[in-house]
């Protein structure tokens, strides 16, 4: 096949915004195409050659189909620019953020669409720090990404870098997930289910609870990129409910499909949310007197009756908007040590700038053992959630789903849930920052007030908008 300079993708391709809430998301073969992730790469060693002639970036991916095209574009665009690229392979996100920080790295790059379906990826980007991109390098990226992908600059270099496989680095990741935990413990009695939704954990989260002594029984326990996140993992918990339930398992673990966040589900069955872990890693934080101004950060959507109990603590409750970079932000400049989303995306700074399900779960599993009891019990002992219902309506249209406030029948129908929710609930609507979705969140004390008015919110939004 011959390709011409005609066949380059058209500039309408592109979208207003290209960075979302976690660096670049959508559709493989839409969005994601190969052009676009050489661009990207040659983008990023542009502007990081700004601040470093050269170095190591460090390129991680999860198991879908199509994250090997564009982990090799990104670091064919990166070795362009004169970068060495040290490629992870198949690793949780939270391990390239790890090693990005605590090597020689300059700067480190993970393929990966979270909890998001197969047919979709991402491109996220950490610095040297192990953080995200702050904004302004997000933009500054973003505009070099636009310039190159219209052909108004061709970033040039006169070196090459190399491209050189370095999985056997994730070893030294497992080592510090390891490394965290109290010395001396041991998970030897616990029967524990990991659901590892086809992604990026299904190596090292068995290998982590089996070396501490746990019985550990697996679920989509190995790499499928046709698979990762369909009807399991993090968003889908009906699977691992079920095989705690009969294989009488002390507590289960789901993963998403990058492993950046968890669920857990205690031996009776019932899910046990990052509002729970929250709670309880934090009431645990307290009690060593590791948690300044017993202060945690929570986004919108964490229950009131989280809120209410911690409050009843003596603690404080700071909430965001959703999404981990704003809990992270509301962290550094509050100096809060623990933080997270309902979603179980946990941020703890004791040990890591990145939220990270393995050590999320590794740390419940250790607060469980401590304790001496069970999960459950620690459940039972903490809150009682409101009943909280959340309804998602797909919109296709960028612009209708960005400016879905400037709605008038939408604003008056969350007007009028308000109302009537008076004090005792809450409504919530928003864009997804990850995909085409409109989320409407109802809360209230009673069961049949939040099933009303967020069954009658989502009818609004889909006849305004969808």
């Amino acid at each position: 096949m011959v390709l011409s300079l005609s066949s380059a993708p058209s500039v309408d391709l592109l979208p207003e915004k290209l960075f979302g809430t976690d660096g670049i998301r959508g559709k493989v073969g839409e969005l994601l195409t190969p052009h676009l992730a050489l661009t990207v790469g040659l983008a990023a060693g542009k502007v990081w050659r700004e601040f470093h002639p050269g170095g190591v970036v460090i390129v991680g991916q999860d198991s879908r189909n199509s994250s090997d095209m564009l982990s090799s574009a990104i670091a064919a665009g990166l070795t362009a620019m004169g970068f060495e690229v040290w490629h992870l392979g198949l690793c949780p996100t939270p391990c390239v953020a790890y090693l990005t920080k605590t090597t020689e790295a300059i700067g480190g790059v993970m393929i990966s669409a979270s909890h998001n379906p197969p047919s979709d990826n991402g491109i996220k980007f950490f610095g040297s720090d192990g953080k995200k991109l702050d904004s302004l390098l997000a933009a500054s990226m973003e505009d070099t990404i636009r310039q190159i992908y219209y052909g108004h600059i061709t970033p040039r270099c006169t070196s090459a870098g190399r491209l050189l496989p370095q999985q056997d680095l994730t070893a030294s990741y497992s080592k510090f997930l390891l490394d965290c935990l109290p010395g001396g413990l041991d998970f030897s009695g616990l029967r524990i289910v990991l659901d590892l939704a086809w992604g990026a954990s299904v190596k090292l989260a068995p290998s982590l609870f089996e070396s501490l002594g746990a019985e550990v029984i697996c679920l989509h326990s190995s790499p499928d990129g046709a698979r990762i996140n369909v009807q399991c993992g993090s968003t889908h918990l009906d699977k691992l409910q079920q095989a705690v339930r009969e294989e009488k398992a002390d507590l289960g673990f789901a993963f998403d499909g990058d492993a950046d966040r968890v669920m857990a589900v205690d031996a009776r069955g019932r899910v046990v949310c990052g509002d729970y872990i929250l709670y309880l890693w934090g009431r645990h934080l307290q009690s060593l007197g590791l948690l300044p101004d017993n202060l945690l950060v929570a986004t919108v959507m964490a229950n009131l009756g989280f809120e209410m109990a911690w409050r009843k603590l003596g603690g404080q409750l700071i909430r965001t908007p959703v999404g981990d970079q704003h809990v992270q932000e509301a962290m550094w400049n509050t100096g809060a040590m623990l933080g997270g989303e309902q979603s179980g995306h946990i941020i703890c700074h004791h040990f890591h700038y990145s939220g990270d399900g393995l050590q999320t779960a590794l740390h419940l599993t250790s607060i469980v053992k401590q304790s001496g009891g069970s999960l459950a019990e620690l459940v039972d002992n903490s809150f009682s959630r409101y009943p909280q219902v959340l309804k998602n309506v797909r919109v296709e249209n960028q612009k209708k789903r960005a400016n879905w406030h400037n709605c008038d029948a939408i604003q008056k129908a969350i007007a009028q849930a308000s109302s009537a929710l008076g004090q005792g609930g809450r409504v919530l609507v928003r864009a997804s920052g990850t995909e085409p979705l409109i989320r409407i969140m109802v809360e209230a004390e009673s069961p049949d007030l939040t099933e009303y008015w967020s069954n009658y919110l989502a009818t609004v939004v889909a006849e305004s908008l969808a």
